[in-house]
């Protein structure tokens, strides 16, 4: 059995990008959302138009993820072509690459780590730590962490947090926040302004609002999610990290296409150097990958990650607040 390093060092072969496949993924997605975008606004038939606004969110959702490689340095790098395009998507998906990719790089560093600043990820209070808490560190901890946040994630996650909470924590380092929030918002005046608000909706509002639920969610299942296991910082190894505190999410070959196979998260999280690609490629090559702790977007599957809220570590698990009161 692989472990720690030796484990790292078996997926180097697949953290090669190539270089054709980078450009044909990133190309034909984002050639196919600028043609749903355009079928929201100008095709007639209103059932059209919506299944055009769901096939945007959908677009943005993987194209997000490409974005996301390309900003590990993963793929098409030192590319001019691509910084520009994936310059213009981060403000267009109100994502800054600046402080997107400061905050994600934590999240890779220190992902499942007990006890630490919770940049870039969901935080995780201990059961002990939970009930000493005040009243307002208790409610802050457990909206963040709420479903109504994963719902609303393009004002809370995105609007809020990557823009407005990151330029007014230190506004000489994060003008582009909200540089990229204004110039994201006056799009959508654009999209108001000459098409209406029916055009607004479907072209604009809702592929965003969808996309990025989706995202949320999706992000906090990977790191939330019964048999999840976080470790104290000197008890914490990275391998360890990505194997045991990384889901790998089981979807149908549509919805593996639509997020870029972000649901291979643990490969994912044991070499950030792999493209999205190729990261089936490398589960399949690697027997240590293909006993990745499971979860899916079923119904029951969503339930038992949402009720997750606290580390109990005296049974050494995430615990919800009907085994709180049980203790």
């Amino acid at each position: 059995m692989l472990t720690g390093k030796e484990l790292i060092l078996a997926t180097k072969p697949f953290a090669k990008e190539i270089r054709w496949k980078s450009w044909y993924y990133t190309l034909t997605t984002f050639f196919l959302l600028i043609g749903a975008i355009l079928g929201t606004v100008y095709i007639q038939y209103i059932f059209l138009r919506i299944l055009c606004s769901v096939f945007t969110a959908m677009l943005l959702s993987r194209f997000f993820i490409i974005f996301h490689d390309y900003q590990h340095h993963t793929i098409l790098r030192n590319s001019i072509p691509a910084n520009i395009i994936f310059t213009i998507f981060g403000i267009y998906m109100i994502t800054p690459p600046n402080i997107w990719k400061r905050s994600h790089d934590h999240h890779h560093n220190h992902n499942a780590k007990l006890f630490g600043v919770s940049i870039g990820s969901f935080p995780i209070m201990t059961k002990q730590k939970f009930l000493e808490a005040t009243k307002n560190e208790k409610f802050v901890y457990l909206a963040v962490r709420h479903p109504i946040n994963m719902f609303f994630a393009y004002f809370t996650t995105f609007t809020f947090g990557m823009c407005l909470q990151s330029f007014f924590s230190n506004p000489r380092r994060h003008w582009d926040s909200l540089a990229v929030l204004i110039l994201h918002y006056s799009i959508g005046a654009f999209f108001f302004i000459h098409f209406g608000w029916l055009t607004f909706l479907l072209g604009f509002f809702f592929p965003f609002f969808l996309s990025q639920m989706l995202g949320s969610y999706l992000f906090y299942a990977q790191h939330n999610f019964p048999g999840v296991t976080f470790k104290k910082n000197q008890d914490w190894n990275y391998a360890n990290a990505a194997l045991e505190s990384s889901s790998y999410m089981e979807l149908n070959p549509f919805m593996q296409w639509v997020t870029a196979n972000i649901g291979y998260h643990h490969v994912h999280h044991l070499n950030s150097k792999i493209p999205f690609y190729r990261l089936p490629e490398a589960m399949a090559a690697i027997p240590e990958l293909q006993q990745a702790k499971v979860t899916t977007l079923m119904p029951s599957d969503i339930a038992a990650c949402l009720r997750l809220k606290v580390w109990d570590t005296e049974q050494n698990k995430m615990i919800g607040f009907k085994e709180m009161e049980a203790a």
